[in-house]
């Protein structure tokens, strides 16, 4: 089968087009033709073994995918790589029936950044009606998936931040409230603008370094701040409890494979929930472009440069 295979961690030059073996499924497993595999930004961190999982090469890399096992259409997250490939071995737990009428695309974009956004609003920040919400990075996979949700649920006030005007009116298209420039020079002071003067309640964040820093001084009191990411590379300024104390504030951390130790299958109601309002027009993907094997540098060129938006899915046809 051809596949993408890392045999040295590094940046886009590191993923190289190969011929390799079938993969065997296992006990609990299967084995799954890939029509799709997403795209993500973790998967920049699994190349050069930056990832909260340590990689061991050789390593396919991919964490996601989309095909057919005999008759049934499944999308999957797979075991520590694989999915960049023609044929992928997912564990069965981790799989998930795809109802007629979700796209490819779409079913792609519910497993990681759907249930991300899901469990970010619902378990990390437990989102109250009429709270003001914070999405950062808010035209990518996750924050197009939960502008859409937290308005759905309740939120009083989304507000979405990108690094472009572009980003930002897709931002508000998806039902955020105001959208602020990334790139302001205080984080702080622009939230509390955004929110009429007022500190926030949740944010969701995946940056990293300052605007994760200038976030949490912009939470209200019992506000919360969910970090599922540090796309800058940089490291937020340590915390205290102290200083959590005086402002009633919590800091809550999210990693997906986590969610499926969790009692009552709650990825599985997750995926249920996503896939309802799909098929009800309540909830919509956004197509970030489609990349082929020979083109998987480019993709992770383009989202370490952050130049996609929505999500990104690569062809192993091609």
């Amino acid at each position: 089968m051809r596949a993408i295979q890392i045999t040295e961690f590094g940046g886009p030059e590191v993923l190289t087009e190969v011929e390799l073996p079938d993969p065997v499924a296992g006990p609990g497993e299967l084995l799954v033709e890939v029509d799709r595999a997403g795209l993500n930004f973790a998967d920049t961190h699994q190349a050069e073994n930056s990832y909260l999982a340590k990689m061991e090469l050789p390593l396919v890399p991919g964490g996601e995918v989309v095909g057919r096992v005999g008759p049934r259409r499944v999308v999957a997250l797979t075991a520590g790589g694989g999915g960049y490939a023609q044929k992928a071995v997912v564990p069965g737990a981790t799989s998930f029936d795809v109802p007629d009428g979700v796209d490819d695309l779409t079913a792609l974009s519910m497993v990681v950044q759907g249930a991300t956004a899901w469990l970010l609003l619902r378990r990390s920040a437990h989102l109250e009606p009429g709270e003001s919400v914070v999405v950062h990075a808010a035209a990518g996979g996750v924050g197009t998936l939960a502008v859409q949700l937290a308005k759905r649920w309740g939120a009083g006030r989304v507000i979405a931040t990108a690094s472009s005007e572009e980003k930002r009116e897709l931002a508000l298209e998806l039902g955020a409230d105001v959208a602020v420039d990334s790139t302001a020079p205080d984080m702080t002071e622009a939230l509390r603008a955004a929110n009429d003067g007022r500190r926030v309640d949740v944010v969701l964040d995946m940056t990293g370094g300052a605007v994760t820093d200038q976030s949490l001084a912009a939470l209200a009191p019992f506000g919360r701040l969910a970090f599922y990411g540090m796309a800058s590379r940089q490291q937020p300024t340590p915390v205290p409890p102290g200083k959590l104390l005086a402002r009633s504030a919590a800091v809550a951390g999210m990693w997906l494979p986590h969610a499926f130790r969790l009692p009552g299958r709650v990825v599985h109601r997750a995926m249920t929930e996503l896939f309802d309002l799909v098929l009800a027009g309540d909830l919509r993907a956004v197509p970030g472009g489609e990349y082929g094997l020979s083109e998987v540098r480019r993709a992770h060129e383009d989202l370490r440069a952050r130049r996609t938006t929505g999500k990104l899915v690569l062809d192993p046809s091609r």
